[in-house]
């Protein structure tokens, strides 16, 4: 059975979570974001830090919260490596975009 992935009809607003509220909304310790962040596969929004700001400082937006747990279902459903579920997760946002195009 191919597990149902949450498709958000679009980013509800301009909210920031802090490293620990990210780390609750996909279930994960707060190391899986930290290293998900190191590796390019999450970004933290540095529009008030600058690059390199210690961890417990980054915010994310609510794109970020909705990609990250993609991304943390993909690798938990299915042992994935996290390139690849960011990869996959893209994917999955770009079908997303192009549903919505045809539609309207």
């Amino acid at each position: 059975m191919i597990p149902v992935f949450y498709t958000p009809p679009d980013v509800l607003d301009n909210q920031a979570l802090s490293l620990e509220q990210l780390a609750q909304a996909c279930r994960m310790q707060p190391q899986w974001v930290v290293e998900r962040v190191t590796t390019g596969v999450l970004h933290y929004d540095d529009a008030d830090h600058t690059p390199g700001s210690p961890p417990p400082s980054w915010r994310f937006s609510t794109h970020t919260v909705i990609r990250a747990r993609r991304i943390a279902d993909l690798e938990r459903t299915f042992d994935a490596d996290p390139q690849l579920a960011a990869l996959t997760a893209d994917l999955m946002e770009e079908v997303r975009q192009l549903r919505r195009r045809l539609k309207g």
